[in-house]
């Protein structure tokens, strides 16, 4: 929704604009003289500005420069999202909307392609990530691991990995080497970025995660203790952390040796409450002690290094009954948001990090097995890097966190009985302001209106149904100060000479806020919906939130110099206001979809952002100013009664998006010649190994054909087996078992000398298997009678040749070395006759130089360069979809399309795949070369995947290949393959394109 006509025209004055010029440089302050340190101003936005600074904490917040800070971070991993230009894109967003810090994982297997390689150039560039962070103002918590999680494979250990020695998550000096190694070349990059240093922004940084293996032992407390010295030796100077899997007290302070470096580690726990459950306390309300959350560690700030902004969903769909990440976000919706922060905000937790802010996509052979190519996760921001309606609660928590510092330091206050039971009230004070916070939840299914009693409040407050609100007294406004209010307060900032305060609740709702005013100010109504009254030293102001948009209240004079603006807000129009800390001093802009950029240049509010309706705007800022320009260009304004800059004409939304289809224009080639008796396997690599690494026991008296072991580890692998058996040993094969281990909905195709024998898959994962991350079955397979009863010679060669797609690797989250699990082929029989079996196998080709490791699998139009732009297909047959082939193997369809997207256009584009679900195939998605995920048709429950801008050509040519798997039992597609537009608005970043190197 954009500024509305009503608001557009109603405003109008000559008001002149204040002036003030806003911003001070904080002290350096110690950690361990932190108690002292008073509550006042936040410190200002993070830049690599090139002076030192100081980070420290105390037991209620972070200390930056000797000022409080609450942290309010959102979560996004920079490879989930191949397409350097769009970080900036999801960075800004994210600055807009309230938050002030980005968490990363660096993932291990990202970088590195094999032992002693590593690349961080690219989409791997994380210089570039660190850069555009610091550039956009945010503070970074990086964690590099080595051991992430993440839902990736291996939990980020790279798949080399598998096949070496040593016990992973261990002090076991085998292991270390690596990690080392790894950790040298991230803090090679990481210590140049560091905020303390004044070149980047990097605040906090993580070893390990969520590790609660040998928490007791030598091989866990060692391990912990090297990782925290190698950082320190690697010159990391700013707080560590490492996040405690739930709330069990592991690694607080003191907990292992920090080689005596004492108030430098800092305690995190992670949470993922469900959404039915209610909410818990993890702090100053909660159990105490070791398992109570952040009173495990009581001398250090409350630090929630995850809390679910969503969850994840496996292959299947069985966490939100098959309906993908959009139930996700309904059950884990902007109310859900709402209570669970609030709640921790009052437990004390002023360091919080959202996972995840956005998901974006495991594109490749990324996913861990526990989930599919989408990690969308339900979050703020969606795939497509839209914006969402949860996004709400986050932008007006995190506008408050930063603008009101009273926040940042609270102490548990006296309890508040709400005279309805079925509202809980939290109660905290801040010791030095004397300001007093409720957080009033309600778990109910029904609105809940009452009294509470013993405060301040002297009319009912309503809480909506299973959500919740943060509510004030005594708390400034500027030059005045808040008696109470009904609704809960977003931010005040001051613009030139005036105050403003937001004030935002549910669309309808009729807010009150009482402002203490010993002398009657004389109070303006701005818009017809506001209301005011003045009795014995009370202002109350009431007004209907979201009605015609925002409403506004003046208050003058009554002993103040500086005019204060209040405004009313609902959820939907609150995402239109967006504040802005300039050095000259504070800007307040409303009605685009999105400001990203504030400048102040003279007398003119030169600014960058989205819109996708048209839209009104209106802009507050330092007095001077007179003149604004939106994307570069002039906009015409007049001044407003309310001191505003008011546009005269609309700023215009986005243009429509034209695709173009895809039902035509096909080529298609059938590929295997690998299940063919007189395929050349020369030059594979012949299984003669006999010992293994991998947790998973050799056979006895067979050969090693793990494919990991080999040097294969990401996508399909291809196993020929070549025997020799009489005549009439052929005619007594009865059959072949082939037991095989792989990541969740592998799958196994045999040929006997060309001729198929089967498939086997995995099954689809239920609730309660969604966590296993290796299955392993045997699949017997019957040699048809007409096969063995072919002529043959006595001592003529057979071939038994199998494709094994692997999916990924255990992420080893108990640190169990799950992740060398075998993947692939591990041990083979027969009945009725016992040939020695001669094995050799192939999977992917060298790694990408530009995509990486986890692009290209083993496949023969892979290895043969089928997937690439440019690759003559000229030979290739024409065909048209839907197709409904039924053969079990691989077959390839490639098409060329061009896009024209209008310049200033960002427009979100899928690729959606549908087709009858008794259909059985899956389907390698591939984009001028770029692996963006794996379909399945049959399973589910993703169609559509989301085709990054820079990748995709927008304004040009792009190549799409898809490689069909099918196991020859029903018919299979390509059914309806179609782009999807999933978001477009005016404005956006510019996007460099994405190198894709084709033949």
């Amino acid at each position: 929704m954009g500024l509305s006509r009503r608001t557009f025209s109603i405003l109008a004055g000559t008001t002149a604009l204040g002036f003030t010029l806003g911003g001070s440089i904080g002290t350096t302050t110690k950690a361990s003289a932190s108690r002292s340190v008073p509550t006042g101003p936040a410190p200002g936005p993070p830049g690599a500005d090139g002076r030192g600074h100081t980070v420290g904490f105390d037991r209620y917040s972070l200390l930056v420069d000797g000022r409080r800070l609450v942290l309010w971070s959102g979560e996004m991993h920079p490879f989930r999202l191949p397409s350097p230009s769009l970080w900036r894109d999801v960075l800004e967003k994210m600055r807009a909307h309230g938050y002030n810090a980005v968490s990363v994982y660096v993932s291990w297997n990202y970088h590195s392609p094999a032992p002693g390689r590593y690349d961080f150039t690219g989409v791997r560039d994380l210089e570039l990530f660190l850069r555009t962070a610091a550039e956009t103002g945010l503070y970074v918590i990086l964690r590099p691991g080595p051991y992430i999680n993440a839902e990736i494979d291996g939990g980020g250990f790279p798949g080399w990995l598998t096949a070496t020695e040593g016990r992973a998550r261990t002090s076991d000096p085998a292991y270390l080497r690596h990690a080392d190694e790894w950790l040298s070349r991230v803090n090679q990059i990481a210590a140049r970025y560091q905020f303390t240093s004044g070149t980047g922004t990097i605040l906090l940084y993580q070893i390990e995660n969520e590790y609660d293996a040998f928490v007791a032992e030598p091989a866990g407390r060692d391990y912990m203790s090297h990782l925290y010295k190698k950082v320190r030796a690697d010159g990391i100077d700013v707080p560590l952390f490492h996040n405690d899997k739930g709330r069990n007290g592991h690694w607080i302070p003191g907990s292992f040796d920090t080689g005596g470096e004492k108030g430098r580690w800092l305690y995190g726990f992670d949470g993922y409450p469900e959404p039915a459950r209610v909410p818990p306390d993890w702090g100053h309300f909660g159990v105490g002690g070791a398992r109570g959350g952040a009173t495990a560690s009581p001398e250090t700030p409350g630090f929630m290094p995850e809390f679910g902004g969503g969850w994840f969903d496996p292959w299947g769909g069985a966490e939100f009954q098959g309906k993908g990440y959009a139930q996700a976000r309904r059950t884990r919706d902007a109310a859900y948001e709402r209570r669970f922060h609030l709640t921790n905000l009052a437990n004390g937790i002023t360091l919080h990090n959202v996972y995840m802010t956005f998901g974006g996509t495991s594109w490749g052979w990324l996913p861990a097995p526990v989930v599919y190519t989408s990690y969308d996760y339900g979050a703020a921001f969606d795939e497509g890097r839209n914006a969402t309606p949860k996004l709400a609660p986050m932008h007006q928590i995190g506008q408050l966190l930063q603008r009101q510092p009273d926040l940042a330091k609270l102490d548990r206050a006296a309890a508040v009985e709400p005279a309805d039971d079925r509202l809980k009230a939290y109660h905290l004070t801040n010791p030095d302001t004397g300001a007093h916070v409720y957080v009033l939840r309600n778990d109910s299914d029904e609105r809940v209106t009452t009294t509470l009693p013993d405060t301040d409040f002297d009319v009912p407050v309503s809480v909506p149904a299973r959500d919740a609100r943060l509510l004030a007294t005594g708390m400034a406004l500027g030059q005045r100060k808040l008696r109470f209010s009904t609704v809960q307060p977003m931010f005040c900032l001051t613009a030139g000479r005036q105050d403003i305060a937001v004030f935002a609740g549910p669309y309808g709702e009729i807010a009150q806020v009482v402002l203490d005013c010993p002398e009657e100010p004389e109070t303006t109504r701005l818009d017809a919906e506001g209301a005011w009254v003045y009795d014995r030293g009370l202002l109350r102001v009431t007004a209907p939130l979201g009605v015609g948009g925002l409403t506004r209240v003046r208050v003058e004079g009554g002993g103040h110099d500086r005019t204060l603006l209040l405004f009313f807000t609902d959820d939907a129009t609150s995402l239109r206001l967006w504040p802005y800390d300039t050095p000259s001093g504070s800007v307040l802009v409303y009605g685009p979809a999105l400001v990203r950029d504030v400048t102040l240049s003279g007398d003119t509010v030169q600014l960058t952002g989205d819109t996708i309706g048209e839209t009104g705007m209106e802009v507050w800022g330092p007095r001077g100013i007179a003149r604004v320009t939106w994307n570069k260009g002039p906009v015409p304004t007049r001044l407003s009664g309310t001191g505003s800059l008011l546009a005269e004409r609309f700023l215009p939304g986005v243009r429509p998006v034209a695709l173009p289809s895809l039902a035509g224009g096909w080529r298609r080639r059938t590929e295997n010649p690998e299940a063919e008796p007189d395929f050349d396997d020369s030059a594979w690599k012949s299984a003669n190994r006999t010992t293994s690494y991998s947790v998973t026991p050799v056979p006895e008296g067979q050969p090693v054909l793990f494919a990991d072991d080999y040097g294969f580890h990401y996508g399909d692998v291809w196993y020929r087996g070549r025997f020799t058996v009489g005549a009439d040993d052929l005619a007594d094969l009865e059959s072949v078992s082939l037991a095989y281990s792989t990541g969740t909905q592998g799958l196994l195709m045999a040929w006997l000398d060309g001729e198929p024998l089967g498939t086997h898959r995995m099954p689809v994962p239920d609730k309660r298997t969604v966590r296993k991350g290796s299955w392993a079955a045997t699949a017997t397979f019957e040699v048809p009678k007409a096969l063995r009863g072919k002529q043959a010679e006595d001592g003529a060669a057979h071939v038994l040749s199998v494709l094994v797609r692997r999916m990924q690797h255990d992420q080893d989250g108990k640190a169990l070395d799950t992740h060398k699990v075998a993947r692939g082929l591990t041990a083979v029989t027969f009945k009725g006759a016992a040939p020695k079996v001669r094995w050799r196998l192939q999977g992917e080709g060298a790694p990408d130089r530009v995509r990486g490791p986890q692009n290209n699998g083993g496949l023969h139009g892979e290895r043969e360069g089928w997937h690439l732009p440019g690759f003559e297909d000229g030979d290739w047959e024409t065909a048209e979809l839907p197709r409904a082939d039924r053969r079990q193997g691989v077959t390839w369809y490639r098409t060329e399309f061009r896009l024209a997207v209008d310049p200033g256009t960002d427009a979100s584009i899928g690729l959606t795949l549908d087709d009858d679900p008794a259909r059985a195939y899956r389907v390698q998605i591939f984009l001028n070369g770029w692996n963006m995920g794996q379909y399945i048709n049959d399973v589910g429950p993703q169609h559509t995947f989301v085709l990054p801008n820079g990748i995709l050509r927008t304004r040009g040519a792009n190549t799409l290949a898809l490689a069909v798997l099918s196991d020859g039992t029903t018919p299979a597609g390509p059914g309806e393959v179609r782009l999807t537009l999933l978001g477009a608005a005016a404005g956006g970043v510019p996007v460099e394109p994405v190198d894709s190197p084709g033949r």
